[in-house]
């Protein structure tokens, strides 16, 4: 069983960085497609970034591509989003997601999802 936790959000101004991480249990991103979404009340659930089973390529919205980052730990248990240049409209409820299957943009392709992490971004 594949269990995703997330950590890292909080409470940042506009420009300033965070680092969100996803733990991955159970299995690790060499035989699971990864993905970050990101969610706001009333909306629905938005694609961020992908990542391939074990990792290397990688895809972004147009909304971060630029500012947001994904990367893997060397152990494949963990996945990274870098975001950078924060504006307030990044504010959501940051989710990490995980499939069998090849990556996708598409939310409900994916199999198994973490809590989700509070990110606020605000002066």
């Amino acid at each position: 069983q594949v269990q995703l936790e997330e950590q890292g959000g909080g409470l940042v101004q506009p420009g300033d960085s965070l680092k969100l991480s996803c733990t991955i249990s159970g299995r690790t991103f060499e035989t699971l497609a990864m993905g970050w979404f990101r969610q706001v009340p009333g909306k629905e659930r938005e694609f961020v970034a992908r990542y391939r089973r074990g990792g290397g390529s990688r895809w972004y919205s147009d909304s971060v591509r630029g500012r947001f980052t994904m990367t893997g730990s060397s152990d494949k248990h963990k996945v990274f989003l870098q975001m950078n240049m924060l504006e307030p409209e990044d504010t959501a409820v940051y989710y990490c997601a995980a499939r069998d299957g090849p990556s996708s943009a598409y939310g409900p392709a994916y199999d198994y999802w973490g809590q989700g992490t509070q990110v606020t971004v605000s002066s």
